[in-house]
């Protein structure tokens, strides 16, 4: 508190004796452009996922998959970048057994244990 009361005390004493006009202090943020959006200031991979995401996709599968039904019509989609993939499927909401099984490219596979409809889907990777 004294240090503050000895500046204010010593910085008008100064203006006083030189009669130069104080200048405000400048700011970084008082320039009149304000803030960057997460756009403006976003680089590499970070950049490319914002872009990608205006154009209504998912690159990096970020988003929350879509809901799917189960049946043989409407499979439940699993992307893989190769031919085949291990699936666990949890066949009811409270169960705390997972039932693993290979699913392979081509028609929708039905669980052995509850009879859910999964689909092998070939994915791209992002990069």
């Amino acid at each position: 508190m004294a240090g503050r009361v000895l500046l204010r005390v010593w910085t008008t004493t100064t203006q006083l004796r030189s009669n130069a006009v104080a200048r405000p202090l400048h700011r970084a943020m008082a320039t009149g452009k304000g803030i960057p959006t997460d756009d403006e200031q976003a680089t590499g991979l970070e950049r490319r996922a914002l872009q990608a995401l205006k154009l209504g996709k998912d690159p990096y599968s970020m988003l929350k998959p879509r809901q799917y039904a189960g049946t043989k019509l409407e499979p439940h989609i699993v992307p893989s970048i190769g031919t085949k993939r291990l699936v666990g499927c949890i066949c009811e909401e409270d169960n705390t057994a997972i039932v693993w099984f290979w699913l392979h490219e081509g028609d929708a596979q039905r669980c052995p244990s509850c009879g859910s409809h999964y689909k092998l889907v070939h994915h791209e990777l992002p990069h």
